[in-house]
């Protein structure tokens, strides 16, 4: 038997630390939350995401009582982006939730389904997609969506 490890390289600021670009992206993404239609979950997911020719397009998650009918705030984005944009690159995605009518105190990450989903587009655009993950006071930063999901699916 072999055992590897694997890391996963997260960079950990607080608000004040980042770049006016990804304040602001955090910002719309927290405003995005305001979209989500939540009425089973209570858990409200905005998201922000920057492309390459400055565009920048905000997600939220909407559910449904036929559970998989509803999307999450990162694909309602990136699936915005791709019919909008469809050679046009992601740079950086801003990722945060509120529940009870605040940011949640440490930032949280996307369901497997999005990071599969986020991956996809990094690797149709050859470049690395940068990705915040905000929560109330400090930003989890990591520069590929490969960095979520490291043992990923990317070649048949």
């Amino acid at each position: 038997m072999q055992e590897k490890n694997v890391i996963t390289k997260i960079q950990v600021y607080s608000y004040t630390e980042l770049t006016d670009d990804d304040k602001k992206l955090v910002d719309l993404a927290k405003e995005a939350t305001q979209a989500s239609y939540t009425p089973y979950s209570h858990f409200n997911v905005g998201t922000a995401l920057r492309l390459e020719n400055g565009a920048i397009i905000k997600g939220a998650n909407q559910e449904n009582a036929a559970f998989p009918a509803g999307i999450c705030a990162e694909r309602s984005a990136c699936f915005n982006a791709g019919a909008n944009y469809p050679d046009v690159a992601i740079e950086t995605i801003a990722i945060t939730a509120v529940q009870h009518g605040e940011v949640v105190e440490d930032p949280c990450s996307p369901c497997g389904v999005c990071r599969q989903a986020l991956l996809e587009f990094e690797t149709r655009s050859g470049r690395p997609m940068k990705v915040l993950l905000a929560g109330r006071d400090k930003v989890y930063c990591l520069q590929s969506v490969k960095d979520l999901l490291p043992l990923s699916f990317t070649e048949f």
